[in-house]
């Protein structure tokens, strides 16, 4: 895991990054087994976006994040509940007690790990019924917003691979054979996030790749994102179609 990949962009992040919804929220309480006694791990943790929802259902959530910004920020904004507990350490050497878990959540950060590794430790770490739940917040790349983003995107960013929902580990659980013990439970729900200019801007720069405001390119990627996002909203409002993809099973 690269503790480094988000130095200075926690606040951006926490700001600007999508909810998950909560009809996901409810499925993994209501149909995946989680209950308010069950002690979940969320690593790669981040900002705390998931951690946060999981702390208002009751449970005990173990809050791992190695990137110091972001993980002030979850410290921050989650002080007030007595059941959060946040942890200094990577995916792949958590410090968690050995089979202390009964689910291990990760949202929007698997493909940032060393899998095989990190399935080591999440062998060590889980009960022996305990389960692994990654989730990605993921553009419809099909809707023409999300083309011309990706066409802007490769245009000035460098290190732009694809969105998230384009990684390995996020496209298809034939991704996951090498992680998971047997065939994971794929869901998808749908997550749209209506946006203003600030919104989308801001969601865009939100992302590991991004440019930064001291880069040469800068001041023009902003323009053609604008450009597009005028292009696409309506009355100064543009719906970013994203689903939110889900995939649960033993390790």
């Amino acid at each position: 895991m690269n503790e480094t990949k988000f130095n200075g962009m926690g606040s951006i992040y926490a700001k600007y990054r999508p909810p998950y919804p909560q009809e996901f929220i409810n499925y993994l309480y209501s149909e995946v087994g989680i209950r308010k006694n069950s002690i979940i791990a969320d690593i790669g943790s981040g900002t705390g976006i998931l951690t946060k929802l999981l702390l208002k259902k009751g449970n005990k959530v173990f809050s791992v994040e190695p990137n110091d910004d972001m993980r002030i920020i979850a410290e921050s904004d989650l002080i007030g509940y007595d059941n959060f507990v946040s942890v200094n350490a990577t995916a792949e050497s958590t410090t968690l007690d050995t089979h202390s878990i009964d689910f291990i959540t990760v949202a929007q950060a698997f493909h940032w790990f060393d899998r095989e590794k990190f399935k080591t430790e999440c062998r060590r770490v889980l009960k022996p019924s305990g389960k692994v739940i990654l989730v990605w917040n993921s553009r419809v790349f099909e809707a023409e917003s999300v083309k011309e983003g990706d066409s802007i995107n490769r245009k000035f960013c460098p290190n732009f691979k694809g969105f998230s929902g384009g990684m390995r580990g996020a496209e298809s659980e034939d991704d996951f054979n090498d992680f998971f013990a047997d065939k994971c439970e794929k869901k998808v729900f749908q997550n749209d996030q209506p946006c203003d200019l600030d919104g989308f801007i801001g969601r865009n720069l939100s992302a590991s790749y991004a440019l930064k405001a001291n880069d040469e390119n800068y001041h023009s990627y902003i323009a053609e994102m604008t450009a597009s996002f005028n292009k696409h909203a309506i009355d100064g409002k543009l719906i970013m179609p994203v689903v939110t993809k889900s995939y649960i099973g033993t390790v």
